[in-house]
């Protein structure tokens, strides 16, 4: 178990939102017509104001599997998961309310949403495939020794872009349109099965 106090000092952790500021900060920036980090553009605001409608909708209407509430029940230590994310990014809102709606019958959970482009140097040491791909999940107790991760998608989406980066026969906006029709297809199944079986190999190892 490895300790990552070093990538989470008090300027981190005091700025990190909680998931009901973060959604906050959603709506600001979209009523401003723009979007989260240094990079802005119509595209990517596009694209905010379509997860902002998303993260509203899974907010209302998403359901934990009674699976994943009592992995998450079986938590006994306090421990913060810190979620890496922007406001622009698809798999983002698609799956951080799931893990925000998961944690939540536990007290013993808070979650803190950071945002990636302000944090480098937490993001590049959870990197994919040698990228910043987000959103990325950081379990950690409460002396930040890192309990479990988890991200930047579930499986099948990510099997999806694999594919499509390495025979890219249509454009992104086509992708992305396919990528989203994967994950109402999928109903949030995946991460929340993908979170009971890290979470249940948790309690296994104890």
């Amino acid at each position: 178990m490895k300790n990552v106090a070093d990538l989470f000092p008090l300027s981190v952790t005091e700025t990190a939102y909680s998931y009901s500021d973060y959604m906050l900060l959603m709506e600001k920036v979209v009523l401003e017509n723009r979007t989260t980090g240094p990079k802005q553009s119509e595209e990517m605001n596009y694209y905010t104001k379509l997860n902002l409608a998303r993260m509203q909708r899974l907010n209302k209407k998403l359901t934990i599997t009674e699976e994943l509430t009592n992995a998450i029940n079986q938590i006994q230590i306090p421990q913060t998961w810190y979620i890496l994310t922007e406001a622009w990014c698809g798999d983002a809102a698609q799956n951080v309310p799931v893990i925000a709606a998961a944690a939540l019958p536990n007290p013993l959970i808070t979650i803190k949403l950071l945002l990636r482009d302000e944090n480098p140097a937490i993001m590049d040491q959870y990197m994919t495939d040698g990228g910043r791909s987000i959103p990325k999940l950081i379990a950690v107790d409460e002396d930040f020794n890192e309990l479990f991760t988890w991200g930047p998608r579930p499986a099948g989406a990510h099997a999806m872009l694999l594919e499509y980066k390495a025979n890219p026969t249509k454009t992104h906006k086509e992708f992305a349109v396919e990528v989203q029709q994967w994950y109402v297809g999928d109903k949030s199944e995946s991460v929340q099965k993908e979170l009971t079986a890290i979470l249940e190999g948790l309690l296994v190892e104890k």
